[in-house]
């Protein structure tokens, strides 16, 4: 089991732990047993659709006894009145996984339909979306599965698997020079094969990094597009380039007219409203 699946898993045990806690009593009391039946997922809101490939697991984790038939697979525009999918099964389950799987569902589909929205605005510039850190605690796996269906790119995925060099680590190291050279050092001793990326604040701060080399992005914070434009000049194709920080919709595509291989986008995950969708007996 990789890392991803292993927190696929414990994500599943968790929601299952807080939901159900030692039993469903509603439906415990007044549905048999052996009550059998189906429900299908009808789409609500339109948008792109995220979290299928989450939504068997959680119903086979449950119950493996339990059904899935996909009429629409994760990363397809969905509309209201569409059915994703119809589950069969003993209707105990059906009733005891619904709001886990929606939860998921319209949370990951939120997010891919905002990332759909982002990446669509960038088209023919080159510029990629990236999200960031700014996650659901727990979820982080998921909502970055779901940037991905949405045509955007993930970032780094935590503190574990990429060194970023932000404004507080270079003034706690006592400037770029000692933060980069520290950092580079840090992976010979550890034998890390980490990607180093650092945030500038202004031009004087790229020059630095400039002179220093050994990075492979540099993150231009708080640019405005005008002297992002500079600082993409200066840099040259050399390393690759991102920017973050007051990036909304209505100025996303004036930096990536600049030439930036990347904007990061917070919004992507932080502030995203979940799809409308139901899971209705049928």
């Amino acid at each position: 089991m990789n890392k991803e699946e292993e927190l696929i898993d414990r994500l599943i045990d968790l929601a299952f732990a807080e939901d159900i806690g030692d039993g469903d009593h509603t439906t415990l009391s007044c549905i048999p047993a052996t009550a059998m039946g189906k429900s299908k997922l009808l789409i609500k809101e339109s948008g792109v659709l995220a979290g299928i490939e989450i939504a068997k697991e959680v119903f086979r984790r449950f119950d493996p006894d339990m059904k899935v038939e996909v009429f629409i697979n994760d990363g397809a525009w969905v509309n209201p009145g569409d059915v994703a999918m119809v589950v069969e099964g003993k209707v105990q389950s059906l009733l005891q996984t619904e709001r886990l799987m929606l939860n998921i569902m319209q949370r990951m589909s939120g997010i891919a339909t905002m990332t759909h929205k982002y990446a669509e605005k960038l088209e023919g510039t080159g510029t990629r979306v990236l999200d960031t850190r700014k996650t659901t605690p727990g979820m982080r796996i998921l909502e970055k599965m779901a940037v991905k269906i949405g045509g955007g790119v993930n970032h780094r995925i935590g503190l574990f698997d990429m060194i970023l060099l932000k404004d507080n680590h270079v003034d706690f190291a006592g400037g770029i020079d000692k933060a980069i050279n520290r950092a580079k050092e840090y992976c010979r001793e550890k034998g890390k094969d980490l990607k180093i990326e650092i945030e500038v604040r202004n031009l004087d701060e790229l020059q630095q990094v400039l002179a220093i080399g050994g990075v492979d992005r540099i993150m231009f914070d708080n640019f405005s597009p005008e002297t992002t434009k500079k600082a993409v000049e200066m840099v040259a194709g050399r390393y690759e380039t991102e920017s973050s920080g007051g990036i909304t919709f209505d100025t996303l595509r004036d930096y990536a007219e600049c030439g930036v291989d990347f904007i990061s986008v917070g919004a992507l995950t932080h502030s995203v409203k979940g799809l409308d969708m139901s899971f209705k007996a049928c």
